[in-house]
């Protein structure tokens, strides 16, 4: 992507969120993983966990993969080994669970058959795994597969910087949606840059630090 394009573009279409841009500066999205299966077996294993303690037990689960690191090779782990990696008795479930879909091709995780499906058909795809919902499929989009126009609606981090950002009430999901509208073709950049407007009051402000 051209952040330089699409910055512009988006500086046009709103004066708070152009303000907002010459603040941060340009956007800062990289690759967090190799391929779709570890950035999703990866999101499994961090949900609702501390940065530091998942990243212990993802780094504990790839060592019983012993460098091999496939829905095969997932799916031959003792149950008891994943547990003792750190797993809990749902995550380890999802984890299997996520690793039988992708070996049997229940869902496909090739690049080439991923790059042809619409956003919309690759949530409604691996939302099928147990552990996996809009919301991980929307920061994978984002994230790892680059995709220009996701727009979390439901991520309070979102929600919080367009309040923040605009001066208003923290809107709901289905407000946000409305509101997202005019960021179209570019709603990935739009929120990236609410999710900055966060860490620019709390860097500022201890009131919105300490909420």
């Amino acid at each position: 992507m051209d952040y330089d394009d699409i910055t512009g573009y988006l500086s046009a279409c709103d004066p708070v969120l152009a303000d907002l841009i010459k603040k941060v500066g340009p956007p800062k999205i990289e690759k967090p993983a190799d391929n779709v299966f570890m950035a999703l077996l990866r999101s499994i294993v961090s949900q609702q966990l501390h940065t530091k303690a998942a990243a212990t037990i993802y780094a504990r689960l790839l060592s019983l993969l012993d460098g091999e690191i496939s829905p095969e090779a997932i799916c031959k782990i003792p149950y008891d080994a994943l547990r003792s990696a750190g797993l809990s008795h749902n995550k380890a479930n999802c984890v299997l669970d996520f690793a039988k879909k992708a070996s049997t091709k229940e869902i496909c995780l090739d690049p080439s058959y991923i790059k042809k499906q619409s956003d919309d058909e690759i949530i409604k795809s691996l939302c099928q795994v147990k552990g996996i919902g809009t919301w991980t499929v929307q920061m994978l989009l984002i994230f790892q597969l680059l995709r220009p126009d996701v727009w979390p609606s439901a991520d309070l981090g979102v929600r919080r910087g367009y309040g923040l950002a605009w001066e208003t009430d923290m809107p709901t999901a289905k407000q946000l949606d409305v509101l997202g509208e005019k960021f179209k073709p570019y709603r990935s950049i739009a929120a990236w840059y609410c999710w900055r407007a966060v860490d620019i009051m709390a860097d500022s402000d201890p009131k919105a630090q300490a909420d």
